[in-house]
């Protein structure tokens, strides 16, 4: 799908779901796409490849609470973006113990009231055979917003 990533908001509304494709320079900036994020009236969810290799996604609730998922923990030895949302999240970096141990970090519930309940995003976390872009548009494909998924990908 892309090859340094990308950065989706995914708005939801009466008229259905849009997908708008962000500025890559987010990719490094979780206050930067918070930000973008806490700007739209029905709250937002961000969805963050990096390089294929990890997803973040962000959940803004109106008011302001924010929600975090890092597809995988130990990407944060090498992604300034992940060490942000450890950080965020209070947690620490793995340790050279935890670096053989892929998992996320965060609020795996995130997208349960849309219908992507806990243990299914569980499984498409647990498939170590798929890159970050196809488990966002796994995601994506279960919550119902596949198309504009994948029409906001091929609009550059």
């Amino acid at each position: 799908m892309a090859d340094n990533g990308f950065v989706l908001a995914v708005l939801r509304d009466d008229a259905g779901w849009h997908v708008d494709r962000l500025p890559d320079g987010l990719q490094s900036d979780l206050e930067g796409l918070t930000n973008v994020l806490r700007q739209q009236q029905v709250g937002g969810i961000g969805l963050v490849d990096v390089a294929d290799e990890f997803f973040v996604a962000i959940r803004v609730v109106p008011g302001s609470e924010v929600r975090l998922l890092l597809s995988d923990v130990t990407a944060a030895v090498e992604w300034d973006l992940a060490r942000q949302v450890l950080a965020a999240l209070g947690d620490d970096l793995p340790d050279d113990d935890d670096l053989g141990e892929v998992g996320p970090a965060g609020d795996v519930r995130i997208f349960s009231d849309l219908g992507l309940p806990e243990i299914e995003l569980g499984t498409i976390l647990d498939d170590l055979d798929l890159y970050a872009d196809e488990m966002l548009l796994d995601v994506a494909r279960r919550i119902g917003f596949a198309d504009a998924f994948q029409a906001a990908l091929h609009s550059t």
